[in-house]
């Protein structure tokens, strides 16, 4: 009798237990750092339906889920997916079958990679990106004499790492129509002795482009896949390009209902005429993984080319003050445009002259709203005075890649002199005055790696761990500071704080897992953190072998 009651007792136990809940993915035994408010932290989430179901501790989630998968994380890091608010997808994609110039000592490397990149391909358009003469000892812009003499019948065009100049040869040019009297507002033909000397910077490189190859729909298709691997490689889920047409967003929309593109896109829409006008009709278009609510305009050139729109002359070349691509006219008269609609205007400004005359545009035409999250891109020298525009009811916002600070170090103060350099890549400034900053890499011009964003952030030194104390470290971010800037405050310069940039329950299951603490390891160990796994929407997207 006595083992009929306990047995009697046990039954009654378990039938009055509750009934585990339904759940697809337990992530256990990490380090998971919410990016909250509070910047709170757990060590077990659960996902359900693509979406982050209850945050909290192990044993008390493995008793309330009835779970289908598990991911043990074995003690690493867990982190909201990664975000790069300013980059080229579709660039770095189209790159990967060009000549690659990046991190070329010389002229003289540069020539001989083009010629072994042309022996292995017999391409019929030579097309190639990454030098820097900053990086080489003769600083000054080549010249085309020698790829004519390698590529007399051949088409060559070798774009600088920053995108805003190129060097061609003469059978480029000629196939261009450009000549020394051809004139292009927005940019230069460099010439000596009256005659073009093979370098183009900003708007005349159109010329250029409309001459290459046509680019096919399985190319663009090929590039954009290519460049999905290496991001989703290195922990990111959402990737903003800052400038892509028409054809490109929607292969994209349509890779991602085949399921064939996996990450999440956030599409600045290239300012072109036609672009514009068929946006703006059509107004904002959202789903789960693309998102297209903003127009990508250009005001400056680069530093690197002085093409930067400066308002005094540049320190290293008297009388030369860089140019604007969009003149203060155009500017007042976009923004009217844009802001009649629900876009965001996120605006390319390097120089200072460049960056008042954005700001000035985008004050004028906000005056009365709030909350537009309108964007200056890279706000890079920034007179002291115009920090102020900033703090603007969340209408004006950063938006900035701290691997450019490192890489331009270098060479920056001499092109802007001992006092502008004080406003430049003065990240904690815009910070503190705007309150929230969106963090990026601009890849391929730097290297697609989040962990390099956070350490230039943080350290504000190269990999070769150079400066000793940092490049001027009043404009350093903090640890959490740098991470929020890659996830939340990403997330809140696109409009979309509710549904990701944390782990929080409701929002989608993105989250990068890694394999140092990278709010407590060394410094120095920072960039050597890697990618263990990446998840979108609850899916392992990425495993490290």
């Amino acid at each position: 009798m006595q083992k009929l009651f306990f047995l009697l007792l046990a039954i009654s136990i378990a039938s009055c237990a509750p009934e585990k809940l339904p759940a697809d993915l337990l992530i256990k035994n990490a380090t998971i750092y919410t990016v909250d408010k509070d910047f709170s932290t757990a060590n077990a989430l659960v996902v359900k339906d693509g979406k982050i179901l209850e945050i909290g501790l192990k044993p008390e989630l493995e008793l309330k889920y009835n779970i289908k998968k598990t991911y043990d994380a074995k003690g690493n890091t867990v982190v909201p997916g990664l975000i790069d608010a300013h980059a080229h997808l579709y660039g770095l994609g189209l790159e990967l079958n060009n000549v690659d110039l990046i991190d070329t000592k010389s002229f003289d490397e540069v020539l001989n990679r083009v010629v072994a990149f042309q022996k292995k391909k017999n391409v019929e358009y030579i097309i190639g990106r990454g030098w820097d003469q900053n990086d080489w000892e003769d600083k000054n812009f080549p010249t085309k004499k020698e790829l004519d003499s390698l590529f007399p019948d051949t088409p060559v065009s070798l774009r600088r790492i920053d995108g805003h100049a190129m060097l061609v040869n003469s059978k480029a040019l000629e196939l261009a129509g450009i000549t020394s009297e051809t004139k292009v507002a927005g940019g230069e033909i460099v010439l000596e002795n009256g005659e073009p000397t093979g370098i183009i910077i900003d708007a005349p490189m159109q010329l250029i482009w409309e001459t290459f190859p046509e680019i096919t729909p399985e190319v663009s298709e090929q590039a954009l896949l290519e460049a999905e691997k290496i991001c989703i490689q290195y922990g990111l889920t959402t990737v903003d390009d800052a400038g892509l047409d028409r054809d490109i967003i929607e292969l994209i929309d349509q890779l991602q209902k085949e399921e064939k593109f996996k990450l999440r896109m956030y599409a600045m829409v290239s300012n072109s005429p036609e672009n514009r006008d068929y946006y703006l009709n059509k107004g904002v278009y959202k789903t789960e993984r693309l998102n297209v609510r903003s127009f990508k305009v250009y005001a400056d050139g680069a530093l690197g080319s002085r093409g930067a729109a400066m308002r005094e002359p540049y320190s290293d070349m008297p009388h030369h003050f860089g140019a604007m691509i969009t003149t203060a006219d155009s500017l007042d008269y976009l923004a009217q445009k844009i802001a009649a609609s629900k876009f965001q205007m996120n605006t390319h400004a390097i120089g200072d002259s460049a960056n008042i005359a954005v700001l000035r545009a985008y004050k004028k035409a906000l005056d009365g709203k709030t909350d537009r999250r309108w964007r200056v891109e890279h706000a890079q020298i920034i007179s002291p005075q115009d920090f102020n525009y900033f703090n603007d009811n969340n209408n004006i916002l950063p938006s900035v890649q701290p691997t450019h600070a490192t890489s331009d170090m270098y060479w920056a103060e001499d092109r802007v002199g001992a006092e502008r350099i004080k406003g430049a890549y003065a990240y904690k400034e815009l910070l503190n005055k705007a309150g929230s900053i969106a963090l990026g890499t601009d890849f391929p011009v730097e290297q697609v790696n989040p962990m390099y964003t956070f350490y230039a952030a943080v350290a504000r030194k190269d990999l070769k761990n150079y400066p000793e104390n940092g490049f001027q470290m009043k404009d350093a971010l903090t640890r959490e500071e740098a991470l929020r800037g890659m996830t939340i405050w990403a997330a809140f310069s696109n409009f979309e704080e509710n549904e990701k940039g944390s782990i929080e329950v409701g929002k989608f299951a993105d989250f990068t897992i890694l394999d140092k603490d990278i709010m407590k390891v060394e410094e120095n160990e920072l960039p050597n953190t890697k990618v263990v796994a990446t998840f979108i929407n609850g899916e392992m997207v990425y495993e490290a072998e």
